[in-house]
């Protein structure tokens, strides 16, 4: 009862939302408070040992549901890679991940779930074709390039698989989008006569977005990144892959000069890792919420105002700790067995005398 549902509370009743600002310029403000959690990966038909899939998801289920239980988010981002084996699972198979999914992440009518889509979901870029895409898309109501508002923060949704600039159908659909958002969006955000002759293209509230990815953008490495839930020390130092491990430095110099975001969130490398591009724009890497994929799974939480945001996060129970749990419980029940077992003996062995003293009396 405790290893696999009070300890989730436990964890979690220790989270809190950050406090921001309620009031701006005298004015009271909309308070937006989400969730943001990253690859989950699923465990599909062909890699998946049925044991490893009943943990792991049982974990997930219990950790997620439990958080909106007690936090009460109003909407969730899972950044990507929901998925181990979409990128090649069959449509059978694929219906069948897209069930316990639902299953797992189910939430009730007043929180919002927003999924990206990740390389796992439907392929790296040279995997990814459109039957994929749209599959995805079908299931989670997805798009590879929009913007969702939500009380006044402007949210950008990217595909990162289709930033590979080679001028692939899907790329350059995808970068006309985001390149068209990108003049709306900064149109909206003129002043004076500027913004007059923008009436007719304002859609969003006039601030810069928060961009949501799987793919961090570009680093050599995660050499900088500190933290218990950053990467092992031993593979801080890898140097990262373009395109592969990372958005190309090209792609990201594309986003941070179209939308000049206050914030990017990302997933992928499964650690935490926080990065400030050209000393002005905050990325952080959500790490894995899957505990196949590391011993302290986390989430974020944020508190969102048109002007201001704060962010916290929040551990889950180490893997480590559970085992170390069981492991301490079952010794001490073959303890106790053990001294059971002597007692009973002792007591045996006190009767048999006396009952041998009785007889030669």
């Amino acid at each position: 009862m405790f290893c696999e549902y009070l300890i989730y509370f436990q964890a979690i009743l220790q989270c809190s939302w950050p406090e921001t600002k309620h009031v701006d310029r005298g004015k009271p403000v909309p308070i937006l408070n989400a969730l943001f959690l990253s690859d989950t990966h699923l465990l599909g038909a062909i890699r998946g040992h049925w044991f490893d899939k009943l943990r792991r998801e049982w974990q997930m289920e219990r950790a997620f549901q439990t958080a909106l239980g007690l936090l009460r988010p109003e909407v969730v981002f899972i950044l990507g890679d929901v998925f181990d084996e979409g990128k090649w699972s069959s449509a059978k198979d694929w219906e069948d991940d897209v069930r316990r999914f639902q299953r797992i992440f189910r939430h009730p009518g007043d929180t919002e779930l927003i999924v990206l889509v990740g390389n796992h979901d439907i392929g790296f870029h040279y995997e990814m074709n459109r039957d994929k895409l749209q599959r995805f898309e079908k299931v989670f109501d997805a798009t590879s390039a929009r913007i969702i508002t939500k009380k006044g923060v402007n949210f950008l949704l990217v595909n990162s698989m289709a930033m590979h600039g080679d001028g692939c159908p899907i790329c350059r659909a995808v970068e006309n989008e985001l390149f068209r958002l990108s003049e709306v969006l900064n149109c909206s955000m003129q002043s004076g006569s500027l913004r007059e002759r923008c009436r007719d293209t304002l859609q969003f509230p006039p601030t810069p977005p928060v961009i949501l990815q799987h793919y961090p953008l570009y680093r050599t490495s995660d050499a900088n990144c500190t933290g218990q839930d950053a990467a092992p020390p031993e593979e801080r130092h890898l140097q990262f892959k373009e395109q592969y491990d990372m958005l190309s430095q090209e792609a990201s110099q594309k986003l941070l000069w179209w939308f000049q975001p206050r914030l990017i969130l990302s997933g992928h490398t499964h650690s935490a890792c926080e990065v400030v591009h050209a000393n002005k724009y905050l990325e952080i890497s959500v790490p894995s919420f899957s505990w196949r994929n590391r011993n302290n799974p986390s989430f974020i939480l944020g508190t969102f105002s048109s002007a201001h945001f704060l962010l916290s996060k929040c551990f889950l129970p180490e893997e480590s700790s559970v085992i170390a749990v069981y492991c301490s419980a079952g010794l001490a029940l073959v303890l106790l067995l053990l001294l059971h077992i002597h007692l009973s003996r002792s007591s045996l062995h006190f009767t048999n005398l006396l009952m041998g003293k009785h007889k030669s009396l």
